[in-house]
């Protein structure tokens, strides 16, 4: 069997293949064919939009996510350290990448720690649940939420990315009771994630069950795993079978009404194949609290903190202008009829 790369090789793999290669899903996010309804009179001065809201007890200038992408390596370091500053400049929530490598090699911690350029951001940690299956607690959930001060925990979902990885870590079976057990015991919130191939209604009702307080969609139309996986295959049997998935998942915009469905009551951050402010703002208008890109705002952070600023402030401005096209003076007003699908 070949030798299994390091967290950390596999962590700067996933940097340089995400910046250099094309790793898109064959699927779109499925927000092409929603359109707002225009308003010619929308009755609102667009510079009064108001798009803040309140998550886990923090205040946020926006439903803006930087998605969770990166961490144990000097490059992810410079990276989170200028994601989290935009984070806090533009009052935006912010998931760090999985922070397995960091709970196995500590040293590692600190390209994780970005607390300390933002004091104030609403800011998740993060660990692949199957890991519970592989002798990982509510102890390491514990030292993951410290290690960054998290205002709440990702537990990520990535059966099909495990599945054609070589030796990917495979046995998800009876997770679900382990996820309850974090949730029951864990001081801060859990959040379940996939990573890009979306969320059935089944498994929206099964992680509502295990006590989850919100669900990042994650669905297909953006970066594939399987894609990345493929451009790092260490032989052609490896490469061909995660070649094989790139069409598959369930699209964004399905995911969001997949757990509106399901579990109504249920927070959704919504993530796949987003590509602006209006696709973030047909994300709410379809039942979500927020709306993550993680691609878009890696490109950005390689090159500086100014121009994830940047990206934030137009992503936030393509929002406010959405709304008021609209007619929808704020979040929870854009949530009532006023999208139509093509």
């Amino acid at each position: 069997m070949p030798k299994v790369a390091p967290i950390d090789q596999r962590k700067a793999d996933h940097i340089k293949i995400n910046l250099e290669e094309d790793v898109r899903s064959a699927l779109t996010s499925g927000l092409e064919h929603y359109h707002f309804i225009h308003e010619a009179l929308p009755e609102l001065d667009l510079n009064r939009i108001n798009l803040s809201l309140s998550l886990f007890g923090k205040p946020l200038q926006a439903p803006i996510l930087i998605s969770s992408m990166t961490g144990g390596t000097a490059e992810a370091e410079a990276i989170n350290l200028r994601l989290a500053e935009a984070a806090e400049a533009c009052g935006i929530a912010m998931g760090v990448g999985s922070q397995r490598a960091a709970i196995e090699h500590p040293e590692q911690a600190r390209t994780f720690q970005v607390r300390k350029v933002a004091p104030n951001a609403l800011l998740f940690a993060n660990l692949g649940a199957v890991q519970f299956n592989y002798g990982y607690g509510i102890d390491q959930c514990r030292k993951a939420v410290e290690m960054i001060q998290a205002d709440a925990l990702y537990l990520h979902l990535n059966p099909l990315q495990e599945a054609v990885q070589d030796a990917g870590d495979v046995n998800f079976a009876g997770l679900a009771n382990k996820i309850e057990a974090v949730c029951k015991k864990l001081e801060v919130p859990v959040i379940a994630k996939e990573v890009g191939w979306g969320i059935s209604e089944r498994t929206a009702k099964l992680l509502a069950n295990c006590g989850v307080q919100a669900i990042d969609v994650a669905g297909a139309g953006g970066t594939s795993w399987s894609q990345v996986e493929m451009h790092r295959a260490p032989d052609e049997f490896t490469r061909q079978l995660a070649a094989t998935f790139c069409g598959w998942g369930i699209p964004t915009a399905d995911s969001i009404l997949n757990v509106q469905n399901a579990v109504p009551e249920m927070k959704i951050f919504a993530s796949g194949g987003i590509k602006d402010g209006l696709d973030v703002a047909k994300c709410v208008a379809l039942g979500a609290t927020l709306g993550g890109m993680a691609g878009k705002f890696l490109k950005a952070a390689a090159i500086s903190t100014e121009r994830t600023v940047e990206l934030i402030k137009l992503t936030k401005r393509q929002i406010e202008v959405s709304l008021f096209a609209c007619g929808s003076a704020d979040l929870e007003s854009a949530r009532h009829g006023k999208l139509i699908k093509a």
